[in-house]
């Protein structure tokens, strides 16, 4: 079916080198054919660190956050985020990593339950939310890194007002790396994410230190909880109100499992069975989920006791930036200035976890749905458009933390709902009762969380639905540039197909396609006779009957397995199973011509009804118009005529 193409320019040629360092199964959710895998893979806590990037890195604005939306309760309100990570979050997607353990995360998952266009509906909106989050991952990480910049008392006045065009600079760094290579990237995040925490625990020493020796801060603290609040049961029920708020503490554990593929398995894994890639993964997410509940309890609790109100507020010098705040306070410029540095970095990298994520997700669907161009497949030039978006992101506005938190917590709280609503599906499935009731708890507290956040901060989910409105409406537009485009992936034939295809070579190859019916003696003699006195063709040429049975015709790219058959004793048929009739007809005779070396011929009777209808009919259902169809991508396959397969209409 391979057309002679020339050589690609070099820029091309780079710009689609490869599809990934990320793994060369981009197109394909379930396990690759090969049953070993190849184990090319890090270890788990280097992978860790690639999450981490995004993960750890929320340690520089959730302290603020934290502060902003409870106040004093700040600490009471971060342990029940502690609380809902590792009794919720955590045993879902430890779930997540035994279930697809492939990277393809909640969405293949979910999307197993669902087929035909309610399915890809369905997963085009998930990809929104998912693109949501990646997406303001990138852009909120580096405005924020910005913010540590321009506020770093050697470089404020210097840097006044030039914050929108610092993030820009900073996403335009991430996309270079990416273009250079993923590889790198690992060993990078390794570096960061170990000076960083390093600095996070020096400041919270520091921090504690000064709670215990300034005994009147727990006391001011204690007390104006108690005026506030009254009494313990109040405080937690406020804590509970305000937890959604915080939501952007569970940022990293989507992309915990989206980056999952680079975790090295054992040497007995298979594709379809990688048992150390799972437990390396769920090392993985215990490992960082516990790291960041002490450090987001420790922290939530220095800059509440620590840091006055009023700098929490925009335009505070803690705004964004309290553990910042407290470094350059308690530990000098020099040292402030260095935590700065690195916050910078990781705040600049987490980005990097999130284009993992994104590079792992978009190519995996999009592309197999004909909703994206083959190019999209490729790394490089996802990178570009990726990084395009996150420059419009930071334009929109205006490279403002807070702005973008209601949109990042709304990509993050779907995405774990939707984790914690497929594993229970899964739980039941398996027929796991407790794990299933425990699940289904765990998936109305993150709905509830959801729904909460949602009705507090409507931006959210209107940005959301601007992202899932964009896919939806680029990738319809997609699928309908590629609607005449051949799009099966390799034809088989089994023996009596390959029978019936040797012996028609040997005269001239005459095909017609038959819509199956009654399948009886009369529908086969009649149909032949119809085909003789429309094309004024003799008694003595030889027919095949091609059948094509569309099974889910939202399916975009598949391979075709063609049997063989003879029907009462007389007529030979060819059957086949495909998404789309021409298609599939298509694909056959650029087969056969490619296998005997001769030119086949098909026949066809024309469709009764509109064109315009027949052709929605082809576009949503995969059949209408098959003739012309058939011919038009024929045409767009082989542009030689010579060589091109004959198609006739009667």
């Amino acid at each position: 079916m391979a057309t002679t193409e020339r050589p690609p320019h070099r820029l091309r040629a780079w710009m689609l080198e490869g599809l990934s360092d990320m793994g060369k199964d981009q197109g394909q959710v379930g396990p690759r054919p090969e049953s070993k895998l190849e184990h090319k893979g890090q270890p788990w806590y280097r992978v860790m660190c690639l999450t981490g990037v995004d993960y750890f890195s929320t340690l520089g604005y959730q302290p603020g956050i934290a502060a902003l939306a409870a106040g004093l309760l700040s600490p009471i309100a971060t342990i029940v985020l502690v609380i809902v990570t590792l009794a919720g979050a955590l045993p879902v997607y430890r779930r997540v990593a035994e279930e697809s353990p492939h990277g393809e995360g909640s969405i293949a998952m979910l999307e197993r339950l669902l087929s035909f266009w309610k399915g890809k509906l369905f997963v085009l909106t998930l990809l929104g939310f998912a693109a949501t989050d990646f997406l303001i991952t990138i852009t909120l990480s580096a405005a924020d890194a910005s913010t540590h910049l321009v506020e770093n008392p050697h470089l404020e006045e210097a840097l006044h007002d030039k914050q929108v065009l610092i993030t820009m600079i900073l996403i335009a760094l991430l996309g270079a790396v990416f273009l250079k290579g993923f590889l790198e990237a690992i060993g990078v995040a390794v570096a960061l994410v170990a000076s960083y925490l390093a600095l996070n625990a020096v400041v919270v020493a520091v921090g504690l230190y000064h709670v215990v020796t300034e005994g009147h801060v727990i006391t001011d603290w204690s007390n104006a909880l108690t005026a506030d609040h009254g009494n313990v049961f109040v405080m937690i029920g406020v804590a509970l109100i305000v937890f959604p708020k915080l939501a952007l503490g569970m940022s990293g554990f989507e992309t915990g499992v989206a980056v999952m593929p680079h975790v090295k398995g054992d040497p007995g894994d298979t594709e379809e069975q990688p048992k150390g890639r799972i437990r390396g993964t769920k090392k993985l997410l215990t490992t960082a989920a516990l790291i960041m509940s002490c450090f987001l309890i420790s922290t939530s609790f220095i800059t509440t006791l620590l840091i006055p109100e009023k700098e929490f507020e925009e335009g505070g010098k803690a705004n964004g930036r309290a553990l910042a705040y407290l470094a350059h306070d308690y530990l000098g410029n020099a040292f402030g200035t260095l935590y700065d540095v690195s916050t910078i970095l990781i705040l600049w990298f987490a980005g990097a976890s999130a284009m993992a994520g994104l590079l792992n997700l978009m190519p995996r669907y999009l592309p197999r749905y004909g909703m994206a161009p083959h190019w999209a497949r490729a790394v490089r030039p996802m990178v570009i458009v990726f990084t395009l978006v996150g420059f419009l992101v930071t334009w929109i506005f205006d490279a403002d933390v807070d702005a973008q938190g209601g949109a990042y917590a709304t990509g993050v709280l779907v995405l774990i709902s939707s984790a914690a609503i497929a594993v229970t599906i899964a739980a039941r499935k398996d027929g796991q009762r407790n794990w299933t009731i425990a699940f289904g708890v765990i998936s109305v507290v993150f709905l509830y969380t959801t729904v909460v956040n949602v009705i507090e901060r409507p931006d959210g989910v209107k940005i959301g639905a601007c992202f899932i409105a964009g896919i939806i409406l680029i990738s319809l537009l997609s699928r309908l540039a590629r609607a005449f485009e051949l799009r099966v992936t390799d034809v088989s034939l089994d023996n009596m197909a390959e029978r019936f295809v040797r012996d028609i070579a040997s005269r001239k190859i005459r095909f017609i396609a038959n819509e199956p019916d009654a399948r009886d003696k009369a529908e086969y003699r009649d149909k032949i006779e119809q085909i003789r006195n429309d094309n004024d063709l003799s008694e003595q040429e030889d027919f095949v009957f091609v059948e094509v049975t569309v099974t889910d015709p939202s399916e975009f790219e598949a391979g075709l397995v063609v049997r063989g058959e003879v029907m009462h004793d007389r007529y030979r048929v060819l059957t086949v199973e495909s998404s789309s009739i021409p298609n599939a007809l298509a694909a056959l005779l650029l087969h056969v011509r490619d296998s005997t070396g001769r030119i086949p011929h098909i026949y066809f009777e024309w469709t009764e009804g509109n064109p315009f209808a027949n052709f929605l009919r082809f576009f949503l259902f995969g059949q209408g118009e098959v003739a012309p169809v058939t011919r038009e991508v024929l045409r767009e396959a082989e542009p030689d005529r010579a060589r091109r397969p004959r198609v006739h209409t009667g």
